[in-house]
């Protein structure tokens, strides 16, 4: 698989708690040399990179992040505010203790309102595959698939785990047509990238990858 191809599904990500404007303006540069998918940072951070980087590279933001128990108004907020920060992208986390209780409607309400407050732009929904049981992902598919968002997404990368290739495996299997995969969380070097692309995976949330082309001579990829 080409290095190019592989480039062009990461969404680079760099949502540490402590990241500084420095940090992120790093990223951005990263993802804009290295023709990435897109620059996933926080929040307060979306403005400031959009200006940035001037069209270059899309900018992805996460709303809900990491816990995904904020009221449903809260994330509609969020999201409205990211966008109105020029986000080209919205990653919002399901409230996953709902999901848990059995209240698959309220979750499917709550990601409907999100997607409304995006204003047409791109929504990938983060269900927490570590924390959910196999139906449990089953039903996540059937409920991203009818709320209308575009992707369906492994992992926040700050749980207990993060994508696995059965996951991919299982999402390519149930989720509807025009619902695309995002694997997130734990992609480590350039085999697990194919692996999740060719598994069905149309994005990866990762910072690793761009970090090892880096380090590799120029023309080595």
């Amino acid at each position: 698989m080409k290095i190019e191809d592989i480039l062009s599904k990461v969404d680079h990500t760099l949502l540490a708690t402590a990241a500084t404007w420095d940090d992120i303006r790093g990223a951005c540069d990263d993802a804009a040399a290295f023709h990435t998918a897109s620059v996933c940072i926080p929040p307060a951070f979306v403005r400031g990179a959009a200006a940035y980087l001037a069209g270059r590279t899309p900018v992805c933001t996460v709303i809900g992040f990491p816990n995904g128990y904020m009221t449903t108004r809260g994330k509609c907020f969020e999201a409205a505010d990211a966008v109105e920060n020029a986000a080209d992208e919205i990653d919002m986390v399901i409230h996953v203790g709902a999901l848990k209780a059995g209240d698959s409607a309220g979750v499917l309400d709550d990601i409907k309102a999100v997607k409304a407050a995006c204003g047409g732009k791109v929504l990938k929904v983060i269900i927490e595959t570590c924390l959910l049981t196999e139906a449990e992902k089953i039903e996540m598919c059937r409920v991203v698939t009818e709320s209308g968002a575009d992707f369906i997404k492994t992992s926040t990368g700050f749980s207990t785990g993060g994508a696995t290739r059965e996951d991919i495996t299982l999402f390519a299997s149930h989720v509807g047509p025009g619902v695309r995969i995002k694997a997130a969380g734990g992609i480590k070097s350039l085999e697990d990238a194919e692996d999740f692309i060719r598994l069905g995976a149309a994005r990866l949330g990762t910072s690793t990858i761009v970090k090892l082309l880096k380090n590799l001579p120029a023309g080595s990829y």
